[in-house]
């Protein structure tokens, strides 16, 4: 069997955890069988058994309003996915931006679709922010292709719990298969380039966060928290990709009024290579992800198999892979609102944040035992090579 992949995200154009869930689990499940992917970009390469060809799209002329170009775009792409002949035996796709495609494929072509839920629609209202109305089609696209779809994989029991929740999908369809890592790559390395090139003083331990800027991953609640931190450490923010220009001019007032309260705030403005990021990871005292949702939350994973303790907000698929008080603590998050979809007491959320992130940066042995932990449990249950075997074990069961 082959299995065709379709995706926005694919090397080099990766801005999120679904893009590297898409890249590695490609490349394992290679190892197995032949996989072809189409995604958005211009990428053209072949290697063994897998191949990846980018789609492009042209808006001149276009007269939408422009937060609606990213869904018509995706759109013209995924017929472009179609128009060009499909010989898999099975349609994998990642994202609403490739859910159109699988329709297409499922229903032309005859194959068998299965879906990854990433993240969830309806928990994502903000999404509002940058689609604009293209968000009730984006609800629709994504309701309409999970209720279609042979399996739905869902990247976490939590996942798993929020789509029986919000969709009617019979549960002989719907399975829980991980992200995953690979600890070969992401390991505690001893370079410290990436720190002099940002100005981190490597001399000086500091607390990491590494994500977008976006409202799911409550950036904005650690910048809040930093007038709590201890002064004795930095504080590295290394966000960048804006959702909308409204959160990235957010985030520079909040920043800006965070430095003129003390020393060692360092923003990296920008989306990190995988070797800046692992040299972050490991010379941090500890990383912190407070998202206010996360239906896995790669990023803990990839802290983990770098010997980094972990300060994490306690939703969605975090606690199945941080454990508490193990290799790191999960802050609990009061019950939101539906709007703006931030923490009912955020104050509460940043002060608890900060207390967390003191304790560990105070206690060297602490960083050091969360560290050694967190690494061994990345090796233990984690490993993309079985995911890899559980995805093909799927495929078998839809072969027609």
């Amino acid at each position: 069997m082959k299995a065709l992949f379709l995706t926005n995200e694919y090397p080099p154009h990766i801005y999120g955890g679904a893009g590297v869930h898409v890249e590695y689990l490609t490349r394992e499940l290679s190892k197995l069988m032949p996989v072809e992917v189409r995604c958005f970009g211009d990428q053209d390469t072949t290697s063994d058994q897998l191949t990846a060809r980018g789609f492009g799209f042209d808006p001149t002329g276009w007269t939408s309003p422009k937060p609606l170009q990213s869904v018509f775009g995706a759109l013209q792409r995924n017929l472009d996915f179609n128009t060009t002949n499909i010989d898999a035996g099975v349609v994998h796709c990642h994202t609403w931006y490739a859910h159109f495609g699988g329709i297409l494929a499922k229903l032309n072509y005859g194959i068998p679709l299965v879906i990854t839920v990433h993240s969830l629609e309806p928990l994502r209202p903000w999404k509002r922010e940058q689609l604009g109305g293209g968000y009730d089609f984006t609800c629709w696209l994504e309701r309409t292709t999970l209720e279609m779809a042979d399996a739905v994989i869902a990247v976490s029991q939590g996942t798993r719990h929020d789509i029986e929740k919000l969709f009617h999908i019979d549960p002989s369809r719907l399975h829980t298969i991980y992200n995953g890592i690979d600890p070969t790559e992401y390991r505690s390395v001893t370079t410290s380039a990436t720190l002099a090139s940002f100005g981190i003083d490597p001399a000086k331990p500091y607390a990491l966060f590494l994500g977008r800027i976006t409202r799911q991953k409550g950036i904005i609640h650690l910048v809040n928290a930093i007038k709590h931190l201890d002064p004795g450490f930095q504080v590295v923010l290394c966000a960048g990709a804006p959702d909308t220009p409204e959160i990235a001019a957010e985030m520079k007032t909040a920043v800006t009024a965070a430095q003129s309260l003390r020393e060692g705030i360092i923003w990296i403005d920008e989306m990190l290579d995988n070797k800046s990021k692992i040299e972050l990871y490991s010379h941090a005292g500890v990383f912190v992800c407070p998202s206010i949702y996360e239906p896995f939350g790669i990023i803990n994973l990839e802290a983990m198999a770098c010997g980094c303790a972990v300060v994490a907000s306690a939703v969605g698929g975090i606690p199945e892979v941080v454990v508490h008080g193990e290799t790191g603590y999960l802050i609990p998050v009061e019950q939101m609102s539906e709007s703006p979809f931030e923490p009912v007491n955020a104050e509460k959320f940043s002060r608890d944040l900060a207390t967390h992130i003191n304790e560990i940066m105070a206690d060297p042995a602490k960083q050091k035992a969360f560290g050694n932990s967190g690494r061994q449990r990345a090796i233990d249950t984690f490993s993309w090579t079985s995911i890899a075997k559980q995805t093909k074990a799927l495929y078998e069961t839809l072969a027609r």
